[in-house]
């Protein structure tokens, strides 16, 4: 049984309903459930192989499930018109976790693309809004003259970042953001995601396995195991829940030393 724990007035703007993914015989997900509120930045954890970015590609629809449902401000994400799934598209922003950059793009023609994609836009509006998002990522117009293969490992990410925030989306996906990255560069990365998040107000949906970027930012968690969501809570609910995966993932060494680490203002 799934431990519904968190129930918060806020609107949902992602509703997964009896999710089932299979690969051949292999079962992923079986009546998976998950909800996610407005403005909110819910983390998604779990072991290798239950199915995180899978599910992630399910929301952006990447992957198609075998059945049931999977609802973005309130519709469908596979099926209808090819109009319709291009205007959902438009609202929501994606993150990769290697970047995905386009290594033979200067970082300021991969941040424009999603704008020229549009064809609706003059260029000129396209330079401003292309340079304001990579201003709003700590770049300058010295950084958008470079090629991928010229920029560190947290520029790349602040540049993947920058491109996902292109079109204002609503909703924001992040597939492990601060992977690769040394503390100092994750830090200074989970430092720049609160601030837009405050600043700008967007929902956020996070795969990780860095537990200092999960305690850091994460309003609630949503545990995979057992083919389904087990419980989905704010992280001190989340560490009540007796579940084998919950106590060694939070409560082993890492998980005690990223929450001895954590700030006053978010704690467990």
């Amino acid at each position: 049984m799934t431990h519904v724990i968190d129930a918060r007035p806020q609107e949902d703007v992602i509703q997964i309903q009896d999710l089932r993914t299979a690969f051949g015989s292999h079962v992923v997900h079986e009546k998976l459930n998950l909800n996610v509120k407005r403005g909110e930045i819910l983390s998604l954890v779990g072991g290798s192989g239950s199915g995180k970015t899978t599910l992630l590609r399910q929301m952006i629809a990447l992957d198609r499930p075998v059945s049931g449902v999977v609802k973005v401000f309130g519709q469908p994400v596979h099926g209808g018109s090819p109009g319709r799934r291009r205007a959902l598209r438009r609202r929501w922003g994606v993150m990769f976790q290697a970047g995905a950059l386009f290594s033979a793009l200067s970082v300021y023609d991969n941040v424009a693309l999603p704008l020229r994609e549009l064809r609706t836009l003059p260029e000129d509006l396209i330079h401003d809004a292309a340079m304001t998002r990579l201003a709003l990522v700590g770049l300058d117009a010295r950084d958008a003259a470079k090629r991928p293969s010229d920029l560190s490992g947290g520029m790349v990410k602040r540049v993947a970042l920058a491109r996902a925030l292109a079109l204002d989306p609503e909703l924001l996906f992040l597939d492990e953001p601060t992977a690769g990255l040394d503390p100092d560069r994750s830090d200074a990365f989970v430092d720049l995601l609160k601030d837009l998040h405050r600043q700008l107000g967007f929902t956020v949906i996070m795969v990780t396995h860095d537990l200092d970027t999960l305690f850091a930012l994460s309003d609630r968690v949503a545990v995979l195991a057992e083919r389904r969501v087990i419980v989905c809570a704010p992280v001190a609910q989340v560490l009540a829940v007796d579940h084998p995966f919950i106590q060694g993932f939070f409560l082993g060494e890492r998980g005690r030393r990223a929450q001895a680490e954590l700030t006053p203002s978010r704690s467990v």
